[in-house]
């Protein structure tokens, strides 16, 4: 297995931050344990240069001509190995070593086709497309898996995809630039790249998981045939007779909800306190205090079950060392090699990418509403995953709601990793 080049820059002028990233690539394909022909590139990129995209485009697949597929958006942050970049222009790339045959770039413009059967798939998409989230789950049934991976496109200007395939067209692009607004595009993966994903909560139920016994639309009537209203303010402690303590509480307070379907043997809370993965965070976005019940921001369905939560430092940073423990474990073969044990144990002086960590490359997808300060400082969570995971070669970005499985998440990350057979 060889380890995927990356490289991540910022600079306030576009062209140089990619100089310096293609310098970093080209060092790390000179180095025997990194790709030498790589052919899928990764872009992402802050909104400080979403005017400049198609030039990004333009000037890296012209710096790189043996790499002919590249997919990527822009966040109003990106993220590479330790690293966040926020409020500044940025961009990161990595670049895949993966056979032609087993993926396939896709967007509107050139939809996947009938004749690739596709395990998995990591999907951008633009938070104004309208039925997103059924396209997303139409887009996990297109998959043997039924899982995809990856997060809305997120910025305060124009926000972009990139979706390039085929030494620039793929059949039916036509002169399509490789820029797009709008909609769903990714890279589909066939069942011969191996990967391994998982999702990371961000809340901390403050309360049991109760069930949702009336609804209309996305207003929360009833949960165990109580007033939705009542037992939220039984929950948070604060009554209606103090409306200004009782509002800065509700302000701070989401919902989780798991359907029905998911809920079968499954707890929304389990016996840890924390949230399962099933479970989707919403924002309360208003109260009715005449049919004593609750609005939050998705359609509510009787049978769901449902617990009020709130963001929590201490239990996201618990939660994401968890999910990077899960793929260092599953990834550790039964039986070491001196090389393995070595790289594994390295301390985090000695630590850098290397093949006997099993992973050739990491793709990490975080809520913009995660990032930064959330988790204690600049860089904070990149950090985190870095003690946990192990120095891998990693890019990212921060969405405007995240991807998993056929779901869409908020206050959530996503970790993927490309893994060695």
């Amino acid at each position: 297995m060889t380890l995927f080049p990356y490289a991540h820059a910022t600079h306030p002028q576009w062209r140089m931050a990619a100089d310096l990233v293609l310098a970093q690539l080209r060092a790390q394909m000179a180095l025997p344990d990194y790709a030498h022909a790589p052919t899928l590139a990764l872009l992402y990129i802050t909104d400080y240069y979403s005017g400049n995209a198609q030039d990004i485009l333009d000037y890296l697949s012209a710096e790189l001509p043996e790499v002919t597929d590249w997919s990527g958006t822009v966040g109003v942050g990106i993220a590479s190995n330790n690293v966040e970049y926020f409020d500044e222009p940025a961009l990161a790339v990595m670049l895949c070593e993966l056979p032609s045959d087993q993926y396939r770039v896709f967007s509107g413009v050139a939809p996947l086709g009938l004749g690739f059967e596709a395990h998995t798939a990591l999907v951008h998409a633009d938070a104004n497309t309208p039925d997103l989230p059924e396209l997303i789950e139409e887009m996990a049934l297109r998959t043997d898996s039924g899982y995809v991976f990856g997060g809305l496109s997120s910025g305060r200007t124009r926000t972009v995809q990139f979706a390039i395939g085929g030494d620039g067209n793929v059949k039916g692009q036509g002169a399509a630039s490789g820029v797009y607004s709008g909609g769903l595009s990714g890279v589909a993966f066939a069942s011969g790249i191996n990967l391994v994903s998982r999702v990371t909560q961000g809340c901390l139920p403050i309360s049991r998981a109760r069930v949702v016994t009336a609804a209309q639309d996305n207003v929360v009537i009833e949960l165990d045939g109580e007033p939705a209203l009542d037992v939220m303010l039984a929950d948070l402690g604060v009554s209606l007779d103090q409306p200004q303590e009782a509002l800065e509480a509700v302000r701070a307070t989401l919902v989780g909800l798991m359907t029905p379907r998911h809920a079968d043997g499954h707890e929304a809370v389990g016996r840890t306190g924390n949230f399962g993965s099933d479970v989707i965070v919403r924002h309360i976005i208003g109260l009715d205090p005449g049919r004593r019940a609750v609005a939050v921001a998705d359609q509510v369905a009787e049978g769901m079950q449902l617990a009020f939560c709130q963001r929590n430092v201490q239990a996201a940073r618990a939660d994401l060392m968890r999910i990077c423990a899960e793929i260092r474990e599953e990834l550790e073969p039964e039986e070491m090699t001196m090389d393995t044990a070595h790289a594994l144990g390295a301390s985090e002086a000695e630590a850098a990418p290397h093949p006997a960590r099993r992973i050739a490359g990491a793709i990490y997808v975080s809520c913009s509403g995660r990032g930064g300060p959330h988790f204690g400082g600049p860089s904070a969570e990149l950090q985190i995953v870095r003690r946990a995971l192990g120095d891998v070669p990693l890019v990212g970005f921060f969405a405007g709601g995240e991807i998993a499985r056929h779901h869409l998440y908020g206050y959530t990350g996503v970790l993927t990793v490309f893994t060695g057979e």
